[in-house]
Formats: structure tokens, C-alpha cells, sequence
């Protein structure tokens, strides 16, 4: 299955490819040695430069892409529902096992992409062996995207998601009981959003929350959110950007609320059990680590796991390496333990 990742991952990486810069050697040099090869095929991402359309664009061509991952033991199909205004419809891509009998868990994917890009199809690869390996019905949702959807759009699209996979559990053959919700970077913001959201409005309870090396905190106070990183990889220039557009400019302000930035969120109590996860070289990591030690405060069961010597969303930039494997194997278990827990 990590060739079909590679494949989404050759994609998924064409808006970055290509490029050189001159701390590449003092970069490379902290990073384990199996990861380098990936990361130096990425070209610098200069947002404020640039734009993220590119990226946009390369990322939407996976959609109906003969290159993305398929299993004939996986049903995929994309159902409409109204988004979380009313104002159009939203995609979420649904993968079921072929003939599988429910009542079955449910795990609600957001995908990674700064709030600037990405797609369900991403992820297929993750997405199939999710279903195949956990059990479990997926849900994967293509919210709404800056800087033409800045906050909150993405995440009421996801509240609508989790919605409907609530109310339609039983033509869907999923246990209301065991849904997940889910997601990496941007995604990994929403999951945790989502949980908080869920919490404050009591309509819909999560039986678990996965947020994936998420983008927690908007003010990049901590001292990782400031350590230089080769721009190949998430940076700290990246994660600037990416919160003005998605703040509409408010970022590091009192205007943000903690549905925006979790970080903030001054409650962590009543929250579903979590299973977070960063790296030693992402700037993300002192905010992750910070998180997780509040959820434990807060007295919500929480494993949190530090990658060494790995950068941002390695394991989806460099997934036929045998790091990346052990890390998504342990996704896998993570969930499997948590929905199918006696």
C-alpha cells in the first residue's frame, strides 16, 4: 500500500518540487537520513511570494486522477450536503468496506493544506487502509479554503460533516457510538476545533480525536514556532502566512477566538480522549507538546508521541521510507485500540 501513498505523494508533492537552497546542507544534516532524499525534492514554499494557488492546483488534479490509490475491497463515493452556511454544497468523499457489515466505526478525515489547499484524495491511500485495516466507515471532507474562505468557513463545513455522519449513522451503517474524528497540520487544527466545538454545543459527541502534528496556536510564541527550518518544509515564514490569511489578519490579537486557534482555549475539560503526535523539526512541536500536557491536565486520557529528527508531514512527503510506515502503522493501531475497544 505505501507505493499507492508514494503515488499521492509524487502528486501532492509536484507544487513543491524542484529548487535549492544554501541551508539545505545544515538542514539535511539534523534530519534522518532516510527522510532526506524526500525532502530534497521539494522546492521552497514562498507564500508571501507566490501565492498558493500552485499549490491549489496541484492538489485538485487529483481529483478523478487515474493515479489515485483504488482497492477493490473499498466502496468510495461522494455524497453533497448542504456546507455549514447554507450557501452551497460540500463534498465529503466516503469509503466503506465492500459488502462490510455494521454497525461499524466512523472516523471524519480533514485533511492537511494550510487552509489554502488539499483534497480528500490526498489521503486516499490512508483513507483505504483506514477502512481495511481499523474497520471502520471514513468520511474525508472538502471543506471550504482561503483565502476566499478564511475562518470560519472550513470548520463549519466540518461541523456540518460531523453532523450529518451523526444523523445518517444508521443508512450508513455506522455505530453513533464509535466516530472519530480526525486529521493532519490544518486538519489537525480542525479536529481539535471540531472536539471543542462539539463539546461547547452538546448536540454530537466524539468517541475519540486523532489531530495529526496539528497548527494549534496562532500567536508563535514557543520557541519551535521561531526555530529556522530549510523552506522546503513547514516553516515558520509558512505558518506566518497561513495564519494571517486564514484570520483575516487577526492572528496574535484578542479577536481570535479558541475555535480558530484550540491553543487558546482556556477549558480543555469534558474533551474526547486524543492521540496527538509532532516532530522534533516542526515548528509546531512546542504547541502540540503544550496541548497535550493540558488535555492531560484537563484530565482527558491523551498519548502524544515526539518523531526525532523529522519534519513536518513526513510520513505523507516521504511515505516508502520505513520511518513513515511505522508511524501510519501506529495511526492505524491507535484507532483500531480506541473504536473497537471493549
Amino acid at each position: 500500500l505505501w507505493k499507492r501513498a508514494a503515488c499521492a505523494a509524487a502528486l501532492l508533492a509536484c507544487c513543491f518540487g524542484g529548487g535549492a537552497l544554501g541551508s539545505e546542507a545544515d538542514f539535511a544534516a539534523r534530519v534522518a537520513p532516510e527522510l532526506v532524499p524526500a525532502y530534497q525534492r521539494l522546492r521552497p514554499m514562498k507564500f508571501a511570494e507566490t501565492g498558493s494557488e500552485y499549490a491549489r492546483v496541484s492538489t485538485r488534479r487529483l481529483i478523478g486522477s487515474a493515479r489515485v490509490p483504488r482497492d477493490e475491497a473499498v466502496v468510495v463515493r461522494n455524497v453533497y450536503i448542504p456546507n455549514g452556511d447554507g450557501t452551497n454544497l460540500l463534498r465529503v468523499r466516503v469509503y466503506a468496506p465492500r459488502g462490510g457489515e455494521g454497525p461499524l466505526p466512523a472516523i471524519l478525515w480533514m485533511h492537511g493544506g494550510g487552509f489554502l489547499f488539499g483534497t480528500p484524495e490526498q489521503d486516499e491511500a490512508q483513507s483505504i487502509r483506514f477502512v481495511k485495516e481499523v474497520g471502520a466507515v471514513v468520511a474525508s471532507v472538502d471543506y471550504r479554503l482561503g483565502p476566499e474562505h478564511p475562518y470560519p468557513a472550513a470548520l463549519r463545513d466540518c461541523y456540518a460533516a460531523l453532523a450529518w455522519l451523526f444523523r445518517e449513522a444508521e443508512a450508513l451503517g455506522v455505530d453513533a457510538r464509535r466516530i472519530a474524528i480526525a486529521g493532519g497540520s490544518a486538519g489537525g487544527n480542525l479536529c481539535a476545533a471540531l472536539a471543542l466545538l462539539a463539546r461547547d454545543r452538546g448536540e454530537f459527541a466524539p468517541a475519540f480525536q486523532m489531530p495529526l502534528y496539528p497548527m494549534l496556536d496562532d500567536r508563535m510564541e514557543t520557541p519551535s514556532s521561531r526555530e529556522e527550518t530549510d523552506l522546503r518544509v513547514w516553516s515558520p515564514q509558512s505558518n506566518r502566512y497561513v495564519w494571517d490569511v486564514y484570520s483575516r489578519g487577526t492572528d496574535g490579537t484578542d479577536a481570535v477566538p479558541p475555535y480558530m486557534a484550540p491553543a487558546r482555549a482556556e477549558d480543555l475539560s469534558g474533551l474526547p480522549p486524543a492521540y496527538l503526535c509532532v516532530s522534533t523539526l516542526d515548528p509546531f512541536r512546542d504547541e502540540v507538546l503544550a496541548y497535550a500536557a493540558r488535555l492531560a491536565a484537563a484530565g482527558v486520557p491523551v498519548e502524544c508521541h515526539l518523531y526525532p529528527r523529522a519534519y513536518h508531514a513526513f510520513e505523507t512527503l516521504a511515505p516508502e521510507t520505513d520511518y513513515s510506515r511505522r508511524v501510519v502503522d501506529e495511526y492505524v493501531e491507535v484507532l483500531r485500540r480506541a473504536l473497537h475497544a471493549e
